[in-house]
Parts: C-alpha cells; sequence; structure tokens
C-alpha cells in the first residue's frame, strides 16, 4: 500500500529526546518503511507556545540538521516542490508560526529551509492569529493577513488546525490558494473545539483543500477511542462530499493513539480493517494517499 501522513511529531521527539529518526522507540521510525510500497512523511517541528522566539529558531535548526542528516541516509528524498516519483519522502512542516516573529523575510527564509507547510498558531494566540484555547477570539490579526499572503507567495502551504472558529473564517479569506487542516477531525462526531464543523470541512472542500485525519484519542471519542472511531470521522466526511478531500494526519508522536494501534507499523492494520467494511481500493488509494499527492502537486503548480 501507499501511506501519506500530514502531520506527526516525530522529528520533535527525535531533537528535543536526543535521539534518531531512525534507532528509536517513537510511534514512527524511519526503518519501518518497508511496510509500505511508497511513503511520504510530513514531519513537523512543534514550537510550543511557551518558548521564547530565540529558543523557537535554535530548535527549529536543530531539527532541521536532524532531518536532512536522517532522511537521506534512509533512502527518504526531502521534499523540494518537485513530486513524489521517489518511493520514500519526508517532508518538512511547522507547527506554530509564532516562530516568524515580526519580520516577513522570516517566511522566505522558511521556505529557503524547504518548509512546505505552516500551522499558523499551536492551541494559544499568537501574533498572527488566536489558537483553539483562545480566551477572546479575536481572528487572524493585520499581521497574520500580511503573513498568509507572503506564505502563499513563497509556496509555502497555510495549515488551520488549531486555529480558533474566528480564525478559521478570517484565514479562509485571506488566502488566495486552496489551504490544509493537516491533522483535525469532525466536531459532528466528536465535539471538540480542535476538530472542524461541518461548515468548515466544506469550505475546505469547496476551495480544493485536504483535511488530515487525527488518531489523538480525545479529538476521536469522547470514550475509548480505537480505529473504528477514525472511521466514523471518515465515513462522515466522505458523507459531506469528501472523497478528494480526507487524507491522514496522525499526530503520530504528538498525541495519545487508539487502544488498537501502536504506530506505524499499524497503518496497513488500519487499511484493512476499511477493506473489511468494503471501502473500495480506490477510494483508500485516495484517503490514504492520492489526495494528497494531488493537492501537493497541485498547489506547487499554481
Amino acid at each position: 500500500m501507499r501511506h501519506f501522513d500530514l502531520h506527526c511529531d516525530t522529528l520533535y521527539r527525535a531533537v528535543t529526546e536526543n535521539r534518531d529518526l531512525l534507532s528509536n522507540d517513537f510511534h514512527i521510525s524511519l526503518r519501518h518503511k518497508a511496510c509500505f510500497d511508497k511513503w511520504a512523511q510530513c514531519f513537523a517541528v512543534w514550537i510550543p507556545d511557551d518558548i521564547t522566539l530565540f529558543e523557537a529558531r535554535e530548535l527549529f535548526k536543530k531539527a532541521v540538521r536532524r532531518l536532512n542528516a536522517d532522511a537521506p541516509q534512509n533512502s527518504f528524498e526531502i521534499y523540494s516542490g518537485k513530486g513524489f516519483d521517489g518511493r520514500y519522502t519526508a517532508i518538512l512542516t511547522v507547527e506554530g508560526g509564532r516562530i516568524i516573529g515580526d519580520d516577513l523575510q522570516n517566511i522566505r527564509r522558511l521556505a529557503e529551509d524547504k518548509v512546505k507547510m505552516l500551522t499558523l498558531t499551536w492551541n494559544g494566540d499568537n501574533q498572527i492569529a488566536c489558537g483553539a484555547d483562545t480566551e477572546n477570539d479575536t481572528g487572524l490579526t493585520d499581521f497574520g493577513r500580511a503573513a498568509v499572503r507572503e506564505l502563499e507567495r513563497n509556496n509555502i502551504i497555510v495549515d488551520v488546525s488549531h486555529l480558533s472558529d474566528k480564525s478559521f473564517f478570517d484565514t479562509a479569506e485571506a488566502t488566495q490558494k486552496p489551504f490544509v487542516a493537516s491533522h483535525s477531525n469532525s466536531r459532528a462526531v466528536c465535539s471538540h473545539r480542535r476538530n472542524l464543523t461541518d461548515e468548515q470541512f466544506k469550505l475546505i472542500r469547496d476551495r480544493g483543500g485536504i483535511i488530515g485525519l487525527n488518531f489523538y484519542r480525545e479529538f476521536l471519542s469522547c470514550g475509548k477511542a480505537g480505529i473504528k472511531d477514525i472511521i466514523k470521522h471518515c465515513e462522515h466526511f466522505l458523507a459531506l462530499g469528501g472523497e478528494n478531500t480526507v487524507a491522514l494526519g496522525s499526530d503520530f508522536d504528538g498525541c495519545e493513539i487508539p487502544h488498537d494501534i501502536c504506530g506505524i507499523t499499524d497503518v496497513p492494520k488500519i487499511y484493512n480493517e476499511f477493506l473489511r467494511l468494503n471501502y473500495s481500493e480506490t477510494l483508500l488509494n485516495k484517503i490514504f494517499w492520492l489526495n494528497a499527492v494531488n493537492f501537493f502537486e497541485t498547489f506547487d503548480n499554481n
């Protein structure tokens, strides 16, 4: 099978725990690449809300060095916008726009380091927008609007996961290109503020964006979460016309995952459970691979 994952925190863990991307006991290790015929993995550099701008930049630099050292040595190409012809691809992303500081030139520097996608906030507020945990939802700032335009000019995908509701709609209004929710589920299925409303999902769908199904227990179910809950969220989005919109954004190494999966090696198990429920291989190829590939390639060519 082919697998495309829009979000994990494995790179952050590797840097902060002084491990590499191969010799670890994380949810994701590059040594498991043989599980897939093709594998494209977005590796996020998480920028916590409570660190300084200097600390954020130092963390980012270390993460870039780690990815650039580990990925090529393990047959992974670093994605630079030239398609997914290789068998294994590593894509650098950032989770937390506060790394930009108050200087839009930093966006160009991120692009030079091959950052392909940026989540505008984490859960708190920053100079760009309000996060999901905000106590005063004022939405996207004036600087945030300028940052969104600059991200698009530099061919960096805008990621709306973690945004407050007002920030989401402000961002939709400010963007010219399609955007993504890299790791967000359905709020209609599980009523968590980090999940997407049906209106938000439809807007992403209609703009040509994609969403990544998140494996975090609290975003999947109010009770004990399992693979069945991932499928429930998928089915809801498909019922909203999301056949070309739904992808995967596991949040591996950044969350507590369902009781019946252990990490990347269980992705084929999830795929097989869909098959058992009579999902066609054509549709599953879209969800697990093609929707994300088509989005990235279309984005890069516009």
